[in-house]
């Protein structure tokens, strides 16, 4: 996070700033969802006794990044899968608010941002993904979807460019 942490910023702010809402997606569990975590799910791995204390809903570690400053009316959801609906109800409360457009930004191009982008797809939202807002651990990877897959089903753009784009909300 501290090479998008900047640009992450810069995004919120100028999402803002076109009038648009933000959100903020992070994953923790509770006790419950731990123990439901099945043996052949990605997830087992963070429910082993060294890695499950890191994980707790209310954990530092699983806060959204203290220099993305949240705001009272941004959406919030906490999520137990990948992707960014499954678990969370996100869908319903940006249809409450009228949200057809997400740009999605975030660590784990290969994991978080691509599994989002897929589901956002498949619930029809127009999806734009700042490509210097997203990281990778393999350089290459995150290349190879911000170069060649996403933008068969979303825009890609520089944080620079996101005030070009016409967005509904």
């Amino acid at each position: 996070m501290t090479r998008t942490a900047p640009l992450c910023t810069a995004a919120v702010d100028g999402v803002r700033a076109h009038g648009g809402h933000v959100g903020w997606v992070r994953v923790a569990f509770e006790d419950a969802e731990f123990d439901a975590i099945p043996e052949t799910s990605v997830f087992a791995a963070i429910a082993t006794a060294d890695h499950r204390p890191a994980m707790p809903a209310d954990a530092p570690a699983t806060q959204i990044d203290a220099r993305l400053v949240p705001e009272d009316e941004d959406v919030r959801v906490r999520k137990i899968r990948v992707g960014a609906f499954t678990t969370t109800g996100l869908e319903a409360r940006l249809r409450a608010r009228g949200i057809t457009t997400l740009v999605l930004a975030g660590i784990s191009t290969s994991g978080v941002v691509l599994s989002t982008v897929r589901e956002a797809m498949d619930r029809d939202f127009r999806t734009v993904v700042p490509r210097d807002a997203c990281a990778d651990r393999e350089a290459a990877t995150h290349d190879f979807l911000t170069g060649t897959l996403f933008p068969r089903t979303c825009a890609v753009v520089d944080v620079a460019g996101l005030g070009d784009l016409r967005a509904d909300r």
